[in-house]
């Protein structure tokens, strides 16, 4: 499928030749239009929906809901990644996601899943439930294990840049490192770890098809940073690779539409902004709250991003 000619908002990065995302041996994505990832938070403690799905039963309805809504993938985390987030052992992990898993595909629901997780033994698990890809914000650094295992399974695989541990970043608008700042550096920063990042992954033995690269906003940047990357991600998208927009309802988001300290409930409007300015600059994947809402607000932008219109 071939688009227009059209360049991202002066980036120079063209949209006229798909990106393609194999997710596992059996299957490649197309990535022709917006990808929009449904997050499904089994934990009781996620910064926006936390112990909103308490059974399987729960979370099996609202992976429903993300396929009526026109969502692409299911993203399931057994573990919260917010600032100051206690950690969850590995059979906690686990004994949250993968009967939920399970329940999704004895449901019928066939849209593919990403286990979100930075520990080798709960994709596995994930994997052998029937998911399809693993989400690592740690971008393997985490667990030795990681990317080994995703190029034994050659499944797909999201390396996301991050400088510390949910329990060590008491900041998710603020850049906090030990106090090391990065300051206006942080796109060269970014685009420096990540492709370091794959290059390990690369070195594991993960095909390079099976990568995407996630640049971790609202991961201990400030507002600033946060939207210098997103004006940054032709660099990024420049190391061969999808990049994944993750930025649904976070602090910074706020910040800059509302101007405020805010709920993420208030968020909504200001998260489509920037993910439609987002898709702009070259993300094709979204892994968002409000699927229908991305559905349109995206779909609607590719219309003339994408030479549809």
């Amino acid at each position: 499928m071939e688009h227009a000619q059209n360049d991202h908002l002066g980036t120079g990065l063209s949209v006229n030749e798909c990106q393609i995302w194999q997710i596992n041996a059996r299957r490649a994505i197309r990535l022709d239009r917006p990808f929009c990832i449904g997050i499904l938070n089994v934990t009781p403690d996620s910064f926006s929906d936390g112990g909103a799905l308490g059974s399987v039963g729960a979370a099996v309805d609202r992976a429903r809901a993300i396929v009526d809504e026109g969502g692409d993938g299911l993203d399931i985390g057994g573990e919260s990644t917010r600032p100051g987030a206690a950690r969850v052992s590995v059979d906690e992990q686990i004994a949250r996601v993968v009967p939920v898993i399970e329940g999704i595909r004895k449901a019928g629901i066939e849209l593919p899943i990403t286990i979100d997780t930075t520990r080798a033994a709960v994709a596995a698990a994930g994997l052998d439930a029937g998911g399809d890809a693993i989400n690592d914000v740690s971008a393997g650094g985490e667990d030795a294990g990681m990317l080994g295992l995703a190029a034994e399974r050659g499944c797909g695989i999201v390396l996301m840049h991050r400088e510390t541990t949910p329990e060590r970043d008491r900041y998710s608008d603020a850049y906090g490192d030990g106090g090391r700042p990065i300051g206006d550096g942080i796109v060269g920063h970014v685009v420096g770890a990540l492709e370091l990042a794959r290059d390990a992954a690369v070195d594991a033995g993960v095909d390079r098809g099976c990568i995407v690269l996630d640049p971790g906003l609202g991961f201990g940047k400030d507002v600033g940073q946060n939207l210098g990357l997103i004006g940054g991600t032709g660099l990024i998208v420049g190391l061969g690779h999808p990049v994944l927009s993750a930025l649904s309802r976070k602090s910074f988001v706020g910040r800059v539409s509302l101007g405020r300290d805010s709920e993420p409930s208030e968020r909504l409007a200001g998260t489509l902004g920037l993910s439609v300015l987002h898709l702009s600059m070259g993300a094709m994947m979204f892994r968002v709250h409000d699927v229908g809402a991305h559905r349109e607000a995206l779909d609607g932008a590719w219309g003339l991003l994408g030479g549809r219109g």
